[in-house]
């Protein structure tokens, strides 16, 4: 009995329970830079792909380790470094192989400028420690690394689908998207984070439903997918700074009646 209770103390040990999110992550840096390979063999398709498994598993690592309570300083450091690789240098690269290389000095400034803005997007959340309302956990600060990081690709991403209801200019689209990422990425708007999602019971069936004809969507229909969901979580955004700026407003009102009565007593 002694030997059993010994063997799971060895398991449940925190610094046991970190491996695996951090292994996560580390398949994640390896996935982001291979994506730089195959865009420099000009395999794009590929580069696309390997971005979208780097996304997923950026959204499996830090779930995993908060389910196993396997969370560290070490781990969250590391994961901001991988987003830096797989959704700030690595798209960055795919792009500038794609299109960006044509605008010579002008284009690689533009990757810089993107990358850097990612590295502070990243920095900037890291150092945000300070306390606040629960409600506040279901928006970002400006727009993620790994949307940011899917969002820039749209004009290659685009340019594979089946869905060419516009006739773009890429030479000039890319780089003003370059841009306006970049900006979105250091901005303070806020974004939806969808990290709680509150589904009652009776609805999970159809909550899982769904998530399962998306990925099989994505699977078979994977550029088009990719290009509706961007625009639909482009489409949001307006309405996700409405929505806080009526959550703040009214965290605002009952604090100020709270103060008001305490006054009173």
């Amino acid at each position: 009995m002694q030997e059993t209770n010994k063997k799971f103390k060895l398991v449940s040990n925190k610094k046991t329970r970190t491996i695996l999110p951090n292994m996560f992550t580390l398949v994640g840096v390896c996935i982001g830079l291979t994506s730089i390979k195959f865009a420099f063999d000009e395999r794009f398709g590929l580069a696309i792909i390997c971005i979208i498994v780097a996304g997923l598993i950026d959204g499996l690592d830090g779930r995993i380790a908060r389910l196993i309570k396997g969370t560290s300083q070490v781990g969250k450091e590391l994961d901001s470094l991988t987003d830096v690789i797989s959704f700030g240098v690595a798209p960055a690269f795919i792009m500038y192989f794609w299109q960006l290389n044509t605008l010579g000095r002008v284009g690689w400034l533009i990757c810089l400028v993107y990358v850097i803005c990612v590295a502070l997007r990243l920095a900037r959340f890291n150092v945000n420690s300070e306390t606040q309302p629960s409600w506040k956990d279901n928006f970002f600060e400006g727009v993620p690394s790994p949307a940011g990081g899917i969002l820039v690709l749209m004009p290659l991403i685009y340019s594979k689908s089946e869905i060419q209801f516009l006739n773009v200019d890429f030479t000039y689209f890319t780089p003003i998207l370059f841009v306006l990422i970049s900006i979105l990425l250091i901005s303070k708007l806020p974004t939806y984070s969808f990290k709680k999602i509150a589904v009652p019971r009776r609805l999970t069936i159809f909550l899982l439903f769904g998530v399962v004809l998306f990925f099989g969507l994505l699977l078979i229909y994977t550029y088009n997918v990719i290009v509706i969901s961007s625009l639909l979580y482009l489409a949001l955004i307006p309405f996700s700074i409405f929505h806080f700026q009526n959550l703040n407003k009214k965290f605002v009102n009952e604090n100020i009646d709270n103060e008001e009565h305490e006054d009173i007593l």
